[in-house]
């Protein structure tokens, strides 16, 4: 006969499940939990329990609020689970039948959480009666959740499935066991795969989940599975859900942790999966899931970080080599590097401009590029030395890297433990990789590891000696990656214990006895002398003798990364290098290795950007070793040009590689800039052949490099040699002018395009500011190019900049002629004039603008509020060393508005208040 629950009992139990969960009346609620405690141990209050969760028509005859029917029916699923958990094994069967049943077809309620509550009571019978004990179950609830009758409701399908899931994440071990030769998970994971493809969006998600309870330990059935699984994840990485997609996250997560070589011939996929996830907006939970992934996989980096057996073989006892000679195909293709365009719009009015930082080989020695102080070759050289090949451990420093920089601190959490067992590792392969680590890691996890660093430092200080030349040298790169950190320390005796060290200890190995470790050392070096900028100035005497005694001993290919070491001390020391002492001992190996190099080598390049730092440093002080260099850069332009016009007239001649010109004309600006006008003069005047012819020439090279050079060039002479540039200005400025045409651009060139046009709008404010009234002629013609340029949309703003500029500055002196076009200038004038900064060229273009305005007053009718904001700004910056009668200009055109404007007080009224005082207080409005 069925158990039946007796009324009276069943009205008792329910008020004092009711009062348990109820917060209105404390001295009811610790009743209720005593008398519910007390009836815990027997068998009959688990059947009420069970009976009232599974809203049997006794319980229905109460007639509770639907409020109170969920209460009580989750307070008796509470009761009934921890009465399980402490009482289930003493149970009579009938007992246990009678629950099983009941909870069982709770999972079809049509309340989730009451659902939710049954799968609970469920997994915890299951964990403490055991699979056995109900074998039942299992069939049942995947039959449910698969709904193989094709009848089963949407909420059942989920309340079954919602079981599973707990069931499997409590019962991970005895799911796994074999029982009478047969273990359920081999039968779960197939149904489960099956089920991930349920139209219902809750039994896809509870599917994936109860999945990912078998992937971390992946046992034998998991791991057999796996192949069929990651086909199945792969598909639901498209899921609409966020919720299934979030759980796909977790396995794949778990997937990188217990089995990391299935998903890494996937990972470009997942890579791209994960980063769309992480950038999902509407649901954070998906995007920290997204992320948790990138953490999991910075073991599985680590690991690949480890040079394989065969790259070992190779690189173990690399010999000695200091005093062999470089093979040819050691040596590399040399390219040079371009300067940037000049831009007077960035408060560097000496130089107007400067170099990209690069290395001499052509690629920057930032220290983020993860280089590892190595000069990459082509894949022909490549292919024969282990160090030049990209492949997996530098891929994976690559992505730590990354990695590092997205997640700081995390990452040093993960890798801290690698990192402690491996750095002082017996086996070198294992060392050189922990230390790759710890450079890998630095940009993005300074504030982590800088704790660590008073032990790290020294301890890298050491393996600088390391017997293994690939010790040493991962070593220079890694200690390259922390030099700022060093060089900004502000305890002088932290400098002394750390910097110092570290500097001296780059500087040594630049003469150590194998070749790569020297490459890596220089380029570890530079890397410093970028952070320490200044710092270094006290120290620039050992610095240039370590360099001599480098320029003595390297061979060719390091000779490359050591003018790099040059010219980026030149660059930020400066003047510092102009005691004499210094000039004695640089200048003597720099032009000892000058008079080796050919005018044909592809050195020149790399020689000719180091001596432009150097001249630039040495100011005046370059001028006894200035004509020499002067004149063979003069011959190495002419031989280039006629190089190239004899191969445009006979294609059996080669065309001439155009980094000549390049190097060549950035070195004669970098020598124009540094000596005093005078003796720039004499070396224009004197040169054979004609400076100014050659420079023609090379303005209308087809090569954008070379016209880019040449129009920073033209902007030097114009500032510096003046005297001797204004008798070819006839044939000079229509170039000019044709090359300000933004339709010269070719789409595939676009970047470099605008570059050489910025260098060419600079060069024309110069020879403005110069010729004067001279600039007449040509100011019609240059103004529709201008326009034409601060016009135009796509235009880059820097580059607006200088048009606007220039265009000011041919206003200087020929206003009249561009006061006619006041009206269609005047506003794209102001509005990029505006939030560049206050230099003297700013000066001189609104010091232009103010006598063209003064010309034509009317015209300024549709941006007369935006003049008056102009000349409240300048007066806030009057203070600087601008042109004299800038403020007077303003103040003149100023005045006349107040007497052309009817109602003055009302058009100031639209200004900004702080704009009305200054106008008030400078200008006496």
């Amino acid at each position: 006969m069925a158990w039946r629950p007796e009324h009276g009992s069943m009205q008792e139990l329910v008020g004092y499940l009711k009062d348990a969960l109820s917060g209105h009346d404390q001295n009811a609620q610790r009743y209720a939990t005593m008398m519910l405690g007390q009836a815990k141990s027997s068998p009959a209050t688990a059947n009420y329990l069970a009976y009232i969760l599974s809203d049997g028509p006794i319980f229905q005859e109460l007639s509770l609020s639907p409020t109170d029917n969920i209460l009580v029916r989750s307070s008796a699923a509470i009761n009934l689970k921890n009465t399980v958990r402490a009482h289930c094994k003493a149970f009579p069967q009938s007992n246990m039948i009678f629950i099983r049943s009941a909870v069982l077809s709770t999972l079809q309620d049509p309340v989730s959480q009451i659902r939710n509550f049954a799968g609970s009571v469920i997994s915890e019978i299951v964990q403490k009666g055991g699979i056995l004990a109900w074998p039942e179950l299992l069939p049942e609830l995947l039959a449910l959740a698969g709904n193989d009758s094709s009848s089963v409701t949407n909420d059942a399908q989920e309340g079954a499935m919602s079981a599973l899931a707990k069931i499997c994440e409590d019962n991970k071990q005895s799911l796994d066991k074999d029982y009478h030769g047969q273990r359920p998970l081999t039968i779960i994971l197939p149904k489960l795969l099956d089920i991930t493809s349920s139209p219902s969006t809750k039994v896809r998600a509870f599917a994936v989940a109860s999945i990912n309870s078998f992937l971390p330990q992946l046992s034998q059935a998991a791991g057999d599975s796996l192949d069929s699984i990651l086909a199945r994840l792969f598909h639901l990485a498209e899921d609409p859900s966020d919720s299934v997609r979030r759980n796909v996250c977790r396995s794949f997560t778990q997937i990188v942790d217990a089995a990391p070589d299935k998903v890494l011939p996937h990972m470009g996929g997942l890579v791209d999966f994960f980063v769309l996830q992480q950038r999902n907006i509407d649901d954070p939970d998906l995007a920290l899931e997204a992320a948790e992934f990138w953490l999991s996989i910075v073991p599985v980096l680590l690991e690949s970080m480890v040079y394989d057996e065969e790259d070992i073989l190779r690189l173990e006892g690399d010999a000695d080599d200091a005093d062999q000679e470089d093979r040819a195909e050691d040596l590399k293709p040399q390219f040079a590097t371009s300067k940037t365009p000049r831009i007077i719009t960035n408060g560097h009015a000496g130089m107007n401009g400067d170099f990209v930082q690069t290395s001499s080989s052509g690629q920057s020695h930032n220290d983020d590029d993860l280089s590892e102080g190595e000069i990459e070759d082509g894949d022909d050289v490549a292919a024969a030395n282990v160090e030049d090949r990209w492949n997996l451990r530098k891929c994976s420093a690559a992505a730590l890297d990354v990695l590092a920089s997205s997640f700081h601190g995390a990452v040093f959490a993960v890798t801290l433990p690698y990192l402690t067992e491996n750095l002082r590792h017996r086996d070198w392969p294992n060392r050189e990789a922990a230390v790759l680590a710890i450079g890998a890691v630095a940009d993005g996890c300074m504030d982590a590891v800088t704790p660590h660093l008073s032990d790290l430092v020294p301890y890298l200080l050491f393996l600088l000696e390391d017997k293994e030349p690939v010790i040493r040298l991962i070593t220079c790169w890694a200690l390259g990656r922390y030099s700022s950190w060093a060089s900004h320390l502000e305890d002088p005796g932290d400098k002394k214990r750390y910097f110092e060290p570290m500097m001296e200890g780059i500087l040594n190995k630049m003469l150590d006895r194998n070749k790569r470790v020297q490459e890596a050392a220089a380029s570890a070096f530079a890397n410093l002398e970028e952070k320490a900028n200044k710092c270094l100035e006290p120290y620039c005497g050992p610095i240039v003798r370590q360099f001599v005694q480098c320029f003595a001993q390297y061979k060719d290919r390091n000779m490359f990364i050591l003018y790099d070491c040059v010219q980026t001390l030149a660059e930020h020391v400066g003047p510092a290098l102009k005691e004499q002492a210094l000039i004695d001992t640089l200048m003597p190996a720099i032009i000892q290795r000058w008079t080796k190099v050919s005018d044909q080598s592809q050195e020149i390049f790399p020689l000719l950007e180091c001596l432009s730092y150097v001249a630039t440093a040495l100011g005046s002080d370059f001028a006894p070793f200035a004509a020499p260099v002067f004149a063979r850069c003069i011959s190495i332009i002419h031989q280039s040009l006629e190089q190239y016009v004899m191969s445009i007239n006979n294609e059996a001649f080669d065309k001439p590689n155009k980094d000549f010109l390049v190097t060549s004309l950035d070195m004669l600006s970098a020598i124009i800039q540094a000596l005093e006008s005078r003796q720039s003069g004499e070396l224009v005047e004197t040169s054979q052949p004609r400076f100014f012819d050659l420079l023609l020439f090379c303005m209308e090279d087809p090569s954008n490099d070379v016209r880019q050079s040449s129009y920073a060039l033209l902007g030097d002479c114009a500032v510096n040699v003046f005297h001797q540039l204004h008798p070819f200005l006839p044939a000079l400025i229509p170039v000019l002018i044709e090359q300000l045409d933004l339709d010269n651009i070719k789409g595939e060139d676009i970047d470099q395009g605008f570059s050489v046009i910025n260098n060419a709008c600079w060069s024309c404010g110069e020879i403005a500011m110069r010729e004067s009234s001279g600039m007449g002629p040509h100011v019609e013609q240059l103004y529709q190019r201008l326009l034409g340029i601060i016009s135009n949309p796509e235009v880059p703003t820097s580059v607006n900049e200088n048009a606007v500029i220039s265009l000011g500055r041919l206003g200087v002196d020929c206003p009249q002629t561009l006061a006619p076009h006041l009206e269609e200038f005047a506003k794209p004038f102001l509005h990029i004039i505006g939030p560049v900064e206050y230099t003297d060229e700013k000066a001189d273009a609104l010091l232009g603008f103010n006598r063209i305005v003064e010309r034509n007053p009317q015209s300024m009718e549709n941006c007369l509020a935006d003049y008056f904001k102009t000349s409240a700004a300048y007066a806030r910056h009057s203070n600087s060393a601008f042109r004299s009668g800038i403020l007077e200009s303003f103040y003149r055109n100023l005045i006349g508005y107040k007497n052309l404007i009817p109602n003055f007080e009302l058009f100031l009224q639209q200004l900004p208040t702080r704009d009305i005082e200054k106008l008030r207080t400078s200008f006496n409005l």
